[in-house]
């Protein structure tokens, strides 16, 4: 029987992780779930996976350690023994919202080492593993999948380093998309708007007042399904002649309107 594509998914103990690592299983992937905490809610994700016939093991790390990350990748190969598809969906928002002019150095290497320099090196490792499986006839093709968001061009001056750190997220993707190309390996940004989550759950009544005054041509909030939809469309390879693309799920947030 042939061996089922394997997919990295990182943050995936909750939010829009976890309904995308859900969504992978329903398109035939097993699912490396990663988290850095709560081992319960990951346990969850991994029950609710194999609840429904597909395969998943839980791998806590920290994925801007280099030794976390490099544990992550050994357990999904020791596990599954591919990868197919690592999305970059961990992300962390800033210790304090302040102004930009007293932004602190300790929140920026916070922010920046987990929502930037993280996905970059375990993409790096992802990456190389993939060309090796790709040129061994391991796997035939792959893909990198980042998560975004819409503070990646627009500025909250409360949250520099978060923004600035999504906005490298979005080069990140265009730079790995132009390098592997060649070798089989698509990439690409899913770029997600105002999203249900636990990191904006402390911001709802902000943002259901800036919804019903028409933020976004699409006036409710968007779900963490929505992005995990998306999700599905890229991996089920609806566009083959396609990579480095950024895909808005923000409701239209995106469009320029007078």
């Amino acid at each position: 029987m042939e061996q089922q594509p394997v997919a990295i998914v990182t943050g995936a103990s909750r939010g829009i992780g976890r309904a995308i690592a859900c969504k992978l299983t329903t398109c035939g992937y097993s699912v490396v779930v990663n988290f850095l905490s709560r081992a319960e809610r990951a346990a969850a994700v991994v029950a609710e996976i194999e609840d429904a016939g597909g395969q998943a093991i839980a791998v806590q790390g920290d994925v801007g350690s280099a030794e976390d990350r490099d544990q992550l990748m050994a357990a999904c190969q020791q596990r599954f023994g591919r990868l197919d598809l690592l999305v970059n969906n961990a992300g962390i928002a800033p210790p304090e919202r302040v102004d930009l002019l007293s932004a602190t150095e300790a929140s920026w290497e916070k922010v920046f080492t987990t929502n930037l320099k993280g996905p970059f090196f375990l993409s790096q490792l992802a990456a190389n593993g993939m060309i090796r499986q790709i040129k061994e006839g391991v796997i035939p093709a792959a893909k990198i999948i980042n998560i975004s968001s819409i503070s990646a061009y627009a500025g909250s001056r409360d949250r520099a380093d978060y923004c600035m750190a999504k906005a490298g997220l979005a080069m990140m993707t265009q730079l790995l998309a132009a390098r592997l190309a060649e070798v089989s390996v698509q990439v690409f940004e899913i770029c997600p708007g105002i999203i249900r989550t636990d990191m904006t759950e402390i911001v709802t009544e902000k943002y259901d007042a800036l919804i019903a005054n028409g933020l976004m041509p699409i006036q409710r909030w968007g779900e963490a399904s929505d992005v995990a939809e998306a999700v599905k469309a890229l991996v089920e390879d609806r566009f083959p002649f396609s990579t480095g693309q950024r895909f808005h799920v923000d409701g239209g947030y995106h469009l320029r309107r007078l």
